[in-house]
């Protein structure tokens, strides 16, 4: 499979292309400056908000992997927003894999995580973007599915242990990096939870 993977240089995008080129995959990896990534078959500099890249990538790859995150410094967010808003306008049959976040989770309810009383102030913002981001890939028809982390997510082992929910977090309040991309890529290569949003925890 050729998997091209965006923030290929991120704690889960440099994982999602170590475990796509453990299994053998055609990886291109993708970062605003075009860091070589170990094992990546193609790397590439790119913005996220570049179309013109975007619909080449997208033609090039069986699957685009969507590993950026919202800015987590304290600067802007709609920046992220609108380049997913962009991207959600290229027309393609490509299959999309977001790295979601676990506030775009529900309760049982039907709340978000992120709207729910307790959810920590300092997380909110990003939380919201990586929603508003989902939705504009969502609204705009794409092959998309979405994978969210548990409420903890930090590099780790490599374990090939998870369990895994639709919509409502799973079992499990945490999950290695390592571990997520083991997910991801079991579900790009036999498809379970596709047009879904799904969550994967140790």
């Amino acid at each position: 499979m050729k998997i091209a993977v965006y923030g290929a240089t991120g704690m889960v995008g440099s994982q999602i292309v170590a475990e796509a080129v453990r299994r053998g995959h055609e990886v291109t990896a993708i970062s605003r400056k075009g860091v070589p990534v170990e094992g990546a078959a193609v790397v590439r500099a790119a913005e996220l908000a570049d179309t013109e890249a975007f619909r080449e990538i997208a033609a090039a790859n069986d699957a685009v992997v969507l590993a950026t995150a919202p800015d987590r410094t304290g600067g802007p967010r709609e920046p992220y927003v609108e380049a997913h808003r962009a991207i959600a306008a290229v027309p393609t049959d490509t299959r999309l894999y977001l790295v979601g976040g676990f506030g775009g989770l529900a309760t049982p309810d039907g709340t978000r995580i992120k709207d729910t009383p307790g959810f920590p102030a300092e997380y909110k913002g990003e939380s919201d973007a990586a929603f508003a981001a989902y939705e504009a890939l969502r609204d705009a028809g794409a092959d998309l599915t979405v994978q969210a982390p548990a409420a903890v997510i930090a590099p780790g082992e490599r374990t090939g242990r998870y369990v895994t929910a639709v919509g409502v977090p799973a079992a499990g309040e945490s999950i290695s990096s390592q571990d997520f991309a083991v997910a991801a890529l079991d579900e790009l290569e036999q498809p379970q939870f596709r047009g879904t949003f799904f969550t994967a925890s140790n």
